[in-house]
């Protein structure tokens, strides 16, 4: 899952950052109220970060929470404040924020508030998604083939939603990055190569067919059922 943090403190950010990134998760991160409403613009996240006091607009991260919602009513918001106060808490629900948590906090509690929001997404309640007898339930990030479950990591799990997202279209390894991994991965392409052999390896045993075709220059496909 990709995830957006709107925070102007660097370090924290990265803090932050790091964290979810152990955790499995892709993160970008944004160090000002326009710079998140634009990463918010021109990608797809599954929940976002947001600090409340953020340089830039003049409502902060409250403007930005509201622009978040005039786009997409059902994207996860945990809001950071400093200011734990009743008044500040009830505007950042009431501008969209669907959590929100006091600095200082500790990770472990930030890792837990992240996990209940997505449990809650409808992402989370999106049906099942089937092709070439191969089940995927992306509430528990499981693959069932055969009567087995195949416990998949995060990144497994990314790569092969996708790509039953998209059964029957071709996607590009560079797809699968910009998808799986956050928009300043600088590493190599085979990084795909290396997650769809761990894919395959799990999803396939002897005498079984591999879900997972190679279309050598262009990318890879799980054709469809017809």
């Amino acid at each position: 899952m990709k995830l957006l943090v709107v925070e102007d403190d660097v370090r924290i950010a990265d803090v932050i950052r790091r964290t979810l990134i152990e955790s499995g998760y892709a993160v970008d991160v944004a160090h000002t109220a326009p710079d998140g409403v634009q990463a918010f613009e021109i990608d797809t996240y599954d929940l976002i970060v947001l600090d409340l006091m953020l340089p830039g607009l003049p409502g902060g991260g409250m403007d930005v929470c509201r622009r978040i919602r005039s786009i997409n009513s059902d994207v996860p918001v945990l809001m950071l404040t400093a200011l734990d106060s009743m008044r500040t808490k009830v505007e950042g629900l009431d501008a969209g924020a669907d959590d929100y948590i006091v600095k200082p906090f500790h990770l472990v509690e930030l890792l837990a508030r992240v996990r209940a929001l997505l449990r809650r997404s409808p992402r989370a309640q999106a049906p099942l998604l089937t092709a070439q007898g191969v089940t995927l339930d992306p509430a528990t990030r499981t693959a069932k083939r055969a009567g087995r479950t195949i416990v998949l990591t995060a990144k497994e799990f990314a790569v092969l939603e996708y790509l039953m997202s998209n059964a029957g279209t071709i996607i590009s390894a560079t797809e699968l990055i910009d998808h799986a991994w956050d928009s300043n991965y600088e590493g190599f392409s085979n990084v795909v190569q290396s997650y769809i052999r761990y894919l395959r390896q799990k999803l396939t045993l002897a005498g079984e067919t591999d879900i997972i075709e190679t279309r050598r220059g262009a990318g890879y496909v799980i054709n469809a059922d017809h």
